[in-house]
This record gives structure tokens, sequence and C-alpha cells, in this order.
């Protein structure tokens, strides 16, 4: 029999849905988008079906993320979030709550279908098995909404016939069974929960009476337009934050491999610093990080902040603040302000007015550029004169400040005595860290590292009592150390036991048991207690994808293996003869410049670097040498942070020479007679097309923005119909198809590429930091960055949590005869070592590049020989316990939060 219904002659939910459903045994039901039509479908006549009710819809979804379950999770995440149905759904707690329960309960069960297999599914209907077992199928224009079951204009045909039931039910089945049709995410599921039983703190007074992390970051975009923070982020974060609440606040060196995301947990950090207390965020940054850590922090955090020029303040907004000179860096506009290193460097006239100023806390990335001058002193006091400007400005700051957070990947790049000279800087009228002056921590530092790399062993345990009692570890370290800081009432910001304590333990049987327990732990006291592994913490990938989260049962991060090509002796690319010959001329104006300039080196180098590249690189930076030498410039913004220091060595060098002007003229003109054809381009094409490289997507890194449009440019020619991203600094980014650029925010790349828009991005620097391809299978380095960090950084842009491949490739390219292959094959029986010890290989190995390029051999085998080859502390912080913020109900207004947070300097 066929019934006919419409909103125009009976109300719909009344006539049919709750007539039909009302103690029904099931209800399967083809319906539209799962944002809004699975919340609106939660009412009473639901609640009655005794059965399960289960509903296809469809989903932004493309099919390349339910490839795999992790991304079908995350895009699913993704697109919920986007919905925003924290403010979508303000007030309607009470119907939140009957849908999350339905859905725990798995009463009610829903798959989601990407719009790209099927289209939009127009189509309309479900089958409901009435409560006498019979059956009844329905169609129309009725969509899974309030609105479509109340308030629209709809048509709705019932058909109960065994016919139609068994046609429509085909219809059902065939959707929710397709390989495509994947279930709702847990975290849609747990999020409507959640905002079931949302609560608002209105004020960031309020927040402060039970300041709690989550409140603050769970509806931040870090979680609703990212994946959240890892376990390991929320740990530091939430232990630098306790010990920012206590009366002696956080200090602490992070020193989490490359990739591991630093940038988010010291942000974190300073915003809760920030909310807590009411005096200034400083954050100290290398020159070319500074934009980067004002995006990250907005467009993660929504989390306002103030960059210094080195002549006025530009907020998150761009805006420029007006400055009256110097003294205007004073005058923050946001209570975080970014700084600098390089002014610090230079000993600016700013380091005075910010040394008058009192902090929250301070921030300083790429930390180990504060070092001692010469590594054979180990005295306590570390004389002004042994410290580089940057040490000796943070050795003031940090009495300026209640906290203090240093990052780096390499907190060790020469001596095992950087890693002291950090917790010297932090332990600056602190006694937290080092303990107080009289501390054999502090005044015995070379005895010191040799105990900690297990070179030298205490025997007596009167000496070891020495070690142990200053700085006496805080109550939260171990049971025993609570015991005895309570029984002689110990404050919680005292960090030195006294003779007096420590005679009554020998003396008193009071506290005899005290002194028991001590000399159980002394033993591993100084391996397992020490101020380094303390406020030293550090974190490796291999430990992340190898530890298992209790909570999940699976790793804290996804192992994604690399295969690296390009490394053997026979994949170096051959250089063609006219290659070869620009490159002597390359090498011979390096030797004339080295000749005239003793001081100069990355300036000198800096033709060699380009050609290395690509052709149209060297090709544009000599002619832009030969045709204005006064005025010429590095003009890459980001792409190599060494561009000061260039600029001022092309300063000593006031006219180019005859016989260099005619080595860079013959050097152009070699590469101008064969533009067309760029050996590095080739085997880019190649790998794409015949290796099908292309298939797994791939972003292709070039430290040059010539080589990376040229790149691009080209591809898109070769690749008809392909779209081809390129990723850089400012305004420069875009998409080219069919050799047609087009300009694009950085945002609308992000989005085309996690949307699986984009399957080729070229980038210079500016895409090695802040985006995450883990999307995209495969990289390629164009050329080799001679700051290793960066290639680190570049790596981790695919090998990160997320990514849809297993493994990854990773192509190195460099001519054969080059600096480059010059440098591999000197570091490549050392490489792997200095690697597997410190997870990350320092900086200073830049200094290697140089040398070579220079032609210095014996000068960069001394600097490689001179990394140390042993850890200068062991992994303490090997115990992730999970930390659940997600569930977290109780938020803070996000507005009052900004609004806080946009309060300037006082």
């Amino acid at each position: 029999m066929i019934y006919r219904y419409s909103s125009r002659r009976q109300k719909l939910d009344k006539a049919f849905l709750d007539e039909k459903l009302r103690d029904a045994l099931a209800y399967d039901r083809i319906a539209g988008y799962f944002s809004s039509s699975i919340l609106e479908i939660a009412g009473e006549s639901i609640e009655s079906v005794r059965g399960p009710v289960r509903v296809v819809c469809n989903s932004e979804l493309s099919i390349e993320d339910v490839k795999t379950a992790k991304s079908a999770m995350d895009a699913q995440r993704r697109e919920w979030c986007e919905y925003e149905p924290e403010k979508k759904f303000v007030g309607a707690e009470s119907r939140l709550k009957k849908l999350y329960e339905l859905l725990k309960s798995g009463k009610l069960q829903v798959k989601v279908i990407p719009n790209d297999v099927f289209g939009l599914i127009h189509g309309k209907a479900g089958v409901i098995t009435l409560k006498d077992g019979s059956k009844t199928a329905f169609v129309g224009s009725v969509n899974e909404t309030a609105a479509g079951w109340k308030l629209n204009y709809e048509i709705l045909w019932e058909d109960d016939s065994e016919e139609a039931v068994q046609w429509v039910q085909e219809e059902f089945d065939y959707f929710w069974n397709s390989p495509y049709a994947i279930p709702l995410a847990e975290f849609v599921i747990n999020d409507i929960g959640r905002l079931s039983e949302r609560k608002v703190i209105s004020s960031v007074e309020e927040w402060r009476k039970d300041p709690k992390p989550e409140t603050t970051v769970v509806e931040s975009p870090i979680y609703r337009k990212e994946t959240g923070l890892w376990e390991h982020q929320k740990y530091f974060i939430s232990l630098a934050f306790e010990d920012h609440k206590k009366p002696y606040g956080a200090r602490y060196v992070l020193a989490d491999m490359v990739g591991l995301g630093k940038t988010v947990q010291l942000a974190m950090s300073a915003q809760l610093m920030a909310l807590y207390g009411d005096k200034p965020i400083l954050v100290i940054v290398p020159k070319t990080l500074l934009w980067q850590w004002q995006d990250e922090m907005y467009t993660l955090l929504d989390m306002p902040s103030a960059v210094w020029t080195g002549k006025e303040w530009v907020d998150e907004n761009g805006i420029k603040y007006p400055s009256i000179g110097d003294e205007s860096i004073k005058k923050c506009p946001r209570r975080i302000g970014i700084v600098s290193q390089g002014l610090i460097t230079a000993n600016s006239p700013i380091v005075d007015y910010l040394l008058s100023l009192e902090y929250e806390c301070v921030i300083v990335d790429e930390a180990h550029r504060a070092r001692r001058k010469r590594y054979n002193q180990f005295d306590e006091r570390l004389d002004e004169d042994n410290q580089n400007n940057l040490m000796k400005f943070l050795m003031e700051l940090s009495k300026r400040t209640k906290s203090m957070l240093l990052a780096t990947a390499t907190p060790v790049q020469i001596h095992p005595i950087e890693a002291w000279d950090l917790l010297q800087i932090l332990s600056q009228r602190n006694d937290s860290v080092l303990g107080s002056k009289y501390s054999k921590w502090r005044t015995q530092p070379e005895r010191a590292i040799n105990l900690l790399l297990g070179r030298e062993k205490i025997k007596n345990f009167d000496e070891i009592i020495d070690w142990m009692r200053d700085p006496f570890p805080p109550e939260n370290e171990d049971i025993v150390f609570s015991i005895i800081r309570k029984s002689f009432n110990m404050k919680e910001d005292e960090f030195v036991l006294n003779y007096e304590a420590i005679d009554k333990m020998k003396t008193c049987q009071e506290y005899r048991s005290n002194y028991r327990r001590l000399e159980r732990i002394a033993e591993s006291f100084i391996e397992n207690h020490n101020p380094f592994i303390r406020h030293i913490v550090r974190r490796t990938r291999d430990f992340l994808e190898n530890t298992i989260n209790p909570e999940t049962n699976e790793p804290y991060l996804k192992k994604v293996e690399v295969r690296l090509f390009g490394e053997s002796e026979d994949e170096a690319i051959i250089l063609p003869p006219y290659l070869k010959k620009a490159y002597s001329y390359a090498e011979e104006f390096c030797a004339l410049l080295q000749s005239r300039v003793k001081s100069a080196g990355f300036f000198k180098t800096l033709l060699l670097k380009r050609v290395g590249s690509t052709i149209i690189a060297g090709k544009n930076t000599a002619e832009k040498m030969l045709a204005k030498w006064d005025t010429f410039e590095v003009e890459d913004e980001y792409e190599d942070e060494n561009t000061d220091m260039i600029i001022e060595e092309r300063k000593e060098i006031q006219n180019l020479a005859p016989q260099e002007r005619r080595c860079l003229e013959n050097f152009i003109e070699c590469l101008e007679n064969n533009k067309e054809s760029d050996p590095k381009y080739d085997l880019v094409l190649k790998l794409l097309t015949e290796d099908n490289w292309l298939d797994r997507g791939c972003i292709i890194f070039s430290q040059y923005y010539d080589s990376a449009y040229f790149v691009a440019e080209n591809l898109s020619k070769d690749l008809k119909g392909v779209k081809i991203g390129l990723y850089a600094g400012g305004d420069k980014s875009g998409i080219f198809i069919d050799g047609i650029f087009e300009k694009k925010s950085r945002e609308e790349i992000k989005r085309m590429i996690r949307h699986h828009e984009l399957k080729i991005l070229v980038g210079t620097d500016a895409a090695s930091e802040g985006l995450n391809l883990q999307t995209l299978g495969s990289l390629i380095n164009l050329d080799l960055p001679w700051n290793p960090t960066r290639l680190e950084q570049r790596k981790g842009r695919i090998q990160r949590i997320g990514q849809i491949f297993d493994e990854v490739y990773i192509y190195n390219m460099r001519y054969k005869d080059s600096v480059e292959d010059r440098v591999h094959h000197l570091l490549s029986s050392r490489l792997e070592n200095i690697y597997n010890l410190f997870g990350q290989i320092p900086d200073v190995l830049e200094d290697v590049w140089v040398k070579v390029a220079l032609n210095q051999i014996e000068e960069a085998k001394y600097i490689i020989d001179a990394v140390p080859k042993q850890h200068p502390f062991e992994l303490r912080y090997n115990q992730i316990k999970p930390i659940n913020w997600e569930s977290c109900a109780t938020v803070l207004d996000n507005t009052e939060k900004k609004k806080f947070l946009m309060n300037g300097w006082k």
C-alpha cells in the first residue's frame, strides 16, 4: 500500500515519524550531511526504537582520506570542527546529551561516505521495522533534520509492500556496506559528549582560582583545526605550568628532537603563564623565526603577540605601532613580545632596556647559540669575558624573570660543558636548578660532568650527601625526598638541606629512618636524580615510536620509516661539461675573494651554494653581483639564516677586481648557453613520472626562491593539467597550472594539501616549519642546506603524526665533486654515530661546509672530530602518562582570553 504525505497537509514528524518509530524494532536511514543531520534526529521517537538505528550520510571527506583508519578519523575530526559545533549548539546541551548516549551505547550507528565516491546523496529514504515485526519503506525529500521534519515544505511517499521494502533496503545496504563507508569518528562522538556538558569561565580572574591548562586549549585551533596536542607535548606544558605556579617558577631546557613540536609546547606554556600572572612574556628567537613564531601562536593557539622589527612593534594583524626610538621596546602592545636574537648578539641598545624590566617568563629558541668562547675553563663564575653576547645577556635576564624556558634540539654542540652552561643560565637567583652558590654542582662543573658521564664514581657516602643536599630534590621527585622535606619543615622553595638536619639523621633515633632512606637512594642518586636530567627534558622520535600508550594500546607516535635515495656514490649527479666548467669558475671566484678578504666565509661560498641548487639560481646571483655590487643583497628573506653575515662580509669588499669580474662573466656565459637543460630538474621530473613519486604526493625543497619558482613553473608545463603549489615567504606563494601562475595565500595552499587538491608542492625553507604535509609521501631536496637543522626540519614535514604512508621516500640531490659531495664524503663515516648520539646533527657542522668550500679540509675535520662522542645527560622523561584534556567541558571564554593577552607590557 502506498501512502502519500505532504507537510502542507500535516506535520510530518507527528503524522509519520513519531507514529512509525514508536517502539519500532529497527530503523535504517539514507540521510544528508552528518554535521547537521545526526545532531537533530536524537528525539524521543529515535529513543523509543528498541533495536539499532543505522544512518548513512554524506561527508566532505575524500577518497584519499579513507585510505587508512587514522586519516579517516583525522579528516572527520577536521570536518566536524570546521562546523564549529561549540558555537552552533549553545543552549542545546540536553539534546546533545541524548545524542551522545545513543551514539556511545551503539544504539545509533552512523557511517559517512566521501562526496567524491557517489557524488552528493540526494536520495532520502528509509526502512522501518515496526513493533509488530512488519516493515515499511519511505522515500522523499526529507532530510534527517528538525527543519526537514517540522519546518520545510517536504513530500514523502510510504510504501509497505515487500517489493518496495526490499528495494529501499538494497539501496541502504549498498551504501552501508561500501568499503568507503566509515564509522563516525570516536573523536566526534566524544566531542558531542563534551559539548553536552560545556560550561564557560567568563573571566581570567575566575580562571585563576583554579587554573587548568585544558580549559584554555581544548577549543583552540590546534584542537579544532589540527589533531590536537601529543601526549609528550601535554606532559611538558603541564610540567612547566605546575612549576610556574610554585614560588620558584619553571626552569627547563626543552631539548626534544626536531619535528616533535617544541614551538607549540613553549607557546602554550607562555600563554598559560601570561594568563596566570601580570608581568610581560619575552620570547627570544633567531631572526629567521620571528614571523613563524608569531604565525604559529596565532594560527594554532589563537594567541596574539607582537614582533619587534628592530624599529617598531608589529602585532598579529600586521599593525605597526609608532616608535620613539629604542626605548619603545619597553612598550610592547601585547602581553607576549617576540625579539630577534641577532639584536642581542649585536649588543643593540635595546639590551639595556630589556634588562630594566621584570618578566613572568622568558623563552629562548635555539638557546645553544648562547655559549662560552673558550672551552678550557670550567670555573663556576664563567667570567663575562668568556661569554658570548647572548649568553651574557641571558645570565642577567635570568635574574629578572620568574620562569625561563630554553629550547634547543642540540644542547651540546662542541663540549658537554655546554649543557652545564645552559643550566647555569637557568640557575641565576634560583637555587632549584644547580643549588646555592656553594653547591658542588656549581663550584665543580668539570667533576659534575665527569660524574654525569660515568667517568668518575663517588664511593664515600658522606661525599654523596654533599652532592645530594644542594640542591635537595623537590618532593615530587621521590617519596624519600618528600618524607625528609616534611620531617625538617623545608619550604617548597628551599633547596638546601642544611648540615644540622644531616647531623640529626645521623645521631637522633627519631630521624635514623630518614638516614637509611638516603643510604638506599645514594647508589643511584647521580644517575637518576642529578640536576641535569631534572631540568633538561629530551624526548626522541625513536622513544615515542616504541613506547605504548596504555590508553590506546598503540605507540605515542606512529612509526614512519624513511627510505633514503641519493646517498650512494653512484647516485651523485654527474656534472655535464658546461656545468663542470661553470662550477670551476665559481670555485675560482671563491678562491679569488678568499685571497683578498681573510675573514669572509659565508659570502665567498654564496655562488657555489646557489649554482649547486639550480642553474637559474646561480646565474641570477652572478648577474646581480656584476650589475649592482654596492647594493647587492641576499633577497631570499627566509631561506638563508646567514643573510646578515653575508651582507656584512660583502661590505668588506669594496669593488670586484677585474679578474673576479671576468670569472663571473665566464660563469654566466657557460650557464646562459645551457639554461634550458638543468640536470637536477631532469631528475626531479624522472622521479615524479617514471618512478611514480607523483602518485605518492611530493614536496620539493630548495633554499632559494629562484630555484623553487623555476622548478614549479617548469613542472607545470611538463605535467599538463596538474596543479603545482609554490610555498614561500611573504606573498610569493601560489599555484601553477600549465605554466600560468596564480597567487594564493599560504593558508589556502595548506587547505588544498589537506584536502588532497595538491599532490606536488615546491617550497623554500619557509615551508620547512609550521607546515604539515602528512598527506604527501615523498620529499626531494633539490639542494642540501648547510645548516643541518634545516634538513631535519624538512624531513619533519612528512615524517610526522598522521602520515598516511608507513614509509616515506626522501631523495637528497648533489652534484659529483661539488662542495656538497665533498662534505658528504667527509661526514659519511662519522655522521651516523653523531646522529645516533644526539638524534640531531649539531649546527656547528654548518662551518664544515664553509671550510670545505674554501678547501680547508683539515680544519673541517677538526670541527667534526670536536663534536662530543657521548651524551652529556641521560633520558629522564621516559615515562609519559596520558593526560586527558580532550574531554574537558569547562572552557575559558576565548574573547576574554584574547582581550587579556592583548594588554601590553606595563
